[in-house]
Formats: C-alpha cells, sequence, structure tokens
C-alpha cells in the first residue's frame, strides 16, 4: 500500500455504520494512511454501504462515479450490506476495484495489498449464516457524541427487512469486552455515547449475560455523562429497563426509540413482528407513567404489500392517540429475497407517497406538542460544535432539540437552560441560565 498516502470514507445508512466506518479509518491511520475529506482527491475512496431502501443502492452508484471524477486514478473499494447482498451488481458499477462484504470489509487492508490494481474487480464476499466473528467498533471525530457498537446481526427475518441477510444472525461480545470498548470513549472528551446495534435488546441471546445487565454497568463507568438507547424492540424493552433508566440511572437518557413499523395486527402478523399494538401501547405507558416527558420515537412503514386503506386509517389513528414525540416515516420499497415479496397486492407508488405526507404531518404536531410542552421550564443541554449563521445546538436530555447564540465555551459542555419559544425551523430557543458551574 506504499502508494497510497490518503483515503475518504462515505458511509450510508445508520449509525451502526457510521460506527464501523469510523473503526475502519482507525486501521488505515494506523498503517500511515492520512485520512482525508471526500473532495480531497484522496488516493483511496471507501464506501460503506446500507441496503435497507432503494435510494441507498442508486447513492452508492452515483459516489462511485463521483470518487472517480475527483480522482480518475483512485482505488474505490464498496464495502458493506449492499455489498453483502450484491457483489455482483456493485462488481459491475464502473470504477469499482474492490467489493467486500459484511464481515470481510474489517480486513479491508489486508485484502488492499494482495490486490493488483491492474487486475480485474477483487470480490469477497463469505456466507453471512456462518459469521459468528464480533467486531467491536466506535464512532470517532466528534468532541460531543460517539455510538458504540453493542451487538450485530438479527435472529427476527421481519418480511420487510433484507438486515439479516447482510449482517447475519445476532451475536455480540461479552459485557467485559464491551466495557473495554466503552472505557476507551471514556478517556476521551465525549460526554454522550449512543448505544447502536440492529437488534440491541437481544444483546446476549438468552445467555446468562443481557441488555439490562450491559446497561447497569454502563451506568457505573466513570468519564460519560450520557447515555442513549438508539432504537430497541419493544417486545424485549422489559420493566426493568425502563424503571432502571428513568428511576435509577442519572446516565441513561430519558428518550426512547422504538419500532412500531404498523398500528395494524393484520399487518404486523405479514411483517412477522413479534409483537401485536396492545403489547406497543402497553410499553408507551408504561414510560409516561414513570416519566412523563420522556421523549418517545417511532418507526412506521407505509404501503407495505396489502396495506388497505382501512389499515392504513387504523395505524393513523392508533398513533395520533398515543402519546408519541416524533416518527421516523418509512416508505417501503421491494427488497429482493424478503418475505414481503411473496404477498403481493402492492400498494400504488402514488398512495404510498399520499399516505407518507400524512404521517409525515402528524409527526410534525407531535414535536410541536412534545416542544411546546417545555417552553418556560429548565432542562439540561449538551450543546455541540456545529455553527449555522451565528447560532449552535444542542439536544436537551430528553431530546429537545435547542439552539442558543453560538458560544464556543458552551461547545461540549452540559448546562442548565431556559426553554422560551418554538422557532420557524422548528427548534426551541433557549436562555442559558445564571450561576453556571464552571
Amino acid at each position: 500500500m506504499n502508494q497510497f498516502k490518503k483515503v475518504a470514507f462515505y458511509t450510508l445508512g445508520c449509525k451502526l455504520n457510521f460506527s464501523e466506518t469510523s473503526t475502519i479509518s482507525r486501521l488505515f491511520e494506523d498503517s500511515g494512511i492520512a485520512k482525508v475529506d471526500f473532495e480531497d482527491a484522496p488516493d483511496i475512496f471507501v464506501i460503506n454501504t446500507c441496503s435497507v431502501t432503494e435510494n441507498a443502492d442508486k447513492k452508492c452508484k452515483q459516489l462511485v462515479k463521483r470518487a472517480k471524477k475527483i480522482n480518475p486514478d483512485a482505488f474505490v473499494a464498496v464495502v458493506g450490506c449492499y455489498a453483502q447482498l450484491k457483489p455482483d451488481e456493485i462488481g459491475r458499477i464502473p470504477g469499482v476495484n474492490m467489493v467486500l462484504g459484511a464481515n470481510e470489509k474489517f480486513n479491508i487492508l489486508e485484502y488492499i495489498d494482495q490486490h493488483d490494481t491492474t487486475e480485474k474487480v477483487l470480490i469477497a464476499q463469505g456466507n453471512i449464516k456462518k459469521v459468528v466473528d464480533f467486531v467491536p467498533s466506535h464512532s470517532i471525530g466528534d468532541r460531543t457524541r460517539s455510538f458504540l457498537k453493542i451487538q450485530d446481526g438479527c435472529d427476527y427475518f421481519c418480511t420487510f427487512c433484507t438486515i439479516p441477510l447482510a449482517r447475519g444472525k445476532s451475536r455480540n461480545a461479552s459485557i467485559e469486552k464491551t466495557l473495554q470498548e466503552l472505557n476507551k470513549i471514556a478517556t476521551t472528551e465525549v460526554k454522550e455515547v449512543v448505544l447502536t446495534g440492529v437488534n440491541i435488546g437481544d444483546f446476549g441471546q438468552g445467555s446468562d449475560e443481557n441488555f439490562f445487565s450491559l446497561v447497569k454497568q454502563f451506568d457505573k463507568v466513570e468519564g460519560i455523562d450520557r447515555f442513549r438507547i438508539s432504537s430497541i424492540e419493544p417486545n424485549l424493552l422489559t420493566n426493568d429497563i425502563i424503571e432502571f433508566c428513568l428511576n435509577e440511572s442519572n446516565r441513561f437518557m430519558p428518550h426512547f426509540h422504538i419500532p412500531l413499523q404498523s398500528g395494524s395486527d393484520r399487518l404486523l402478523k405479514l411483517m412477522r413482528r413479534k409483537y401485536e399494538r396492545a403489547l406497543y401501547k402497553e410499553r408507551v405507558e408504561t414510560i409516561k407513567k414513570h416519566n412523563s416527558m420522556t421523549c418517545i420515537g417511532v418507526d412506521v412503514i407505509v404501503g407495505f404489500p396489502g396495506e388497505t386503506d382501512e389499515d392504513f386509517t387504523e395505524t393513523l389513528n392508533f398513533l395520533a392517540e398515543l402519546d408519541v414525540s416524533y416518527l421516523h416515516v418509512f416508505t417501503y420499497s421491494e427488497r429482493a429475497n424478503t418475505g414481503a415479496q411473496k404477498l403481493g397486492d402492492k400498494v400504488p407508488m402514488e398512495k404510498r407517497r399520499e399516505r407518507s405526507k400524512l404521517l409525515h404531518l402528524l409527526s410534525d404536531r407531535k414535536k410541536h406538542y412534545f416542544y411546546s410542552q417545555h417552553l418556560n421550564t429548565r432542562r439540561m443541554v449538551l450543546f455541540e460544535q456545529e455553527e449555522s449563521n451565528g447560532w449552535m445546538y444542542g439536544f436537551t436530555d430528553n431530546y429537545i432539540k435547542v439552539k442558543h447564540e453560538f458560544d464556543p465555551k458552551l461547545v461540549n459542555r452540559i448546562v442548565s437552560v431556559h426553554l422560551q419559544q418554538i422557532d420557524s425551523e422548528g427548534y426551541v430557543e433557549c436562555l442559558i441560565d445564571e450561576n453556571q458551574e464552571a
């Protein structure tokens, strides 16, 4: 690799991908190759892909074209989920030199050493079903926040999802080894750690160790002020976890993101989800009983095969009545090798877009109402380095995004603020409380 001096990365998809890209980037830096921005004409481009939606696939192709325009002589490696699912398809994209699957991407330096750039595209993609290795990862580069990978893979096989095919079986390191990764973050300036994975509530997979045990151990680690749980299945979000995070821990934030996908029990069954809406409602009510100001985010899919107007209305009404704070709305897109392909009765794309718009409007109302409940109150905010037109931004403990006139002394500090008003962009303007500790 002596001919390579600079590498750039582009990550598509989830927070888990970002944590893994960061780990891969450290491999390059440890070998003496400088990490640069995508536009800085690097010698190597590494594109870490997602395959949750059709758009992610198209974005990958666009990025390869963009990379070769920036540096026509660059070495382009495409890695990750899309590379695992469709390696030959990626290998045919003009400009691609290497394709590495979900597990192989962590050995990218060895594959580059083996590859003669004059040869045809190198494709390395093993049988993900047989992978038992777990590669711990965490993101760096942001003083404020780090995404820590605690789990990988999934055993659920929901009919809309390709993740088990792209990432394999559910697996994780031991709590002891996971704590070692967390302790690396604790030695940095990072104030907040977000626990990420594919199905983090499945940590331990029924062994003596489980997600609740991990949460309790994390809470004892010095050097981290805040923890957030990125997303957890409703059937795995136990009363013990809720009670601990909201009543006993000072570090786990009052914020849960809980996938629903549909408010129709008929569709939940077709999706092969492991709960019915009654359980979801009970989880939300339990959270709010412990702390009524807890932020709750929801994933929901529109346009799943067979979704009737009645099914969608049921979902819309169910969400309207739930005390949740915001929605992440996903428009269903057909994915190869998933159970949903066999269900038939495709929803017309125009109708999918109409339903998506209605749910986005509902999300806006939910978020505005949640924010408005907090006006003229005080919350603790972690301010970030981001600056835009003289403003800086941060999140309260319960995930309200606030803005304040930029002050470099506030970057990466947790301070008490007075929430004043919601601006036209949906942020909450705030005043710093007097007599803050230094």
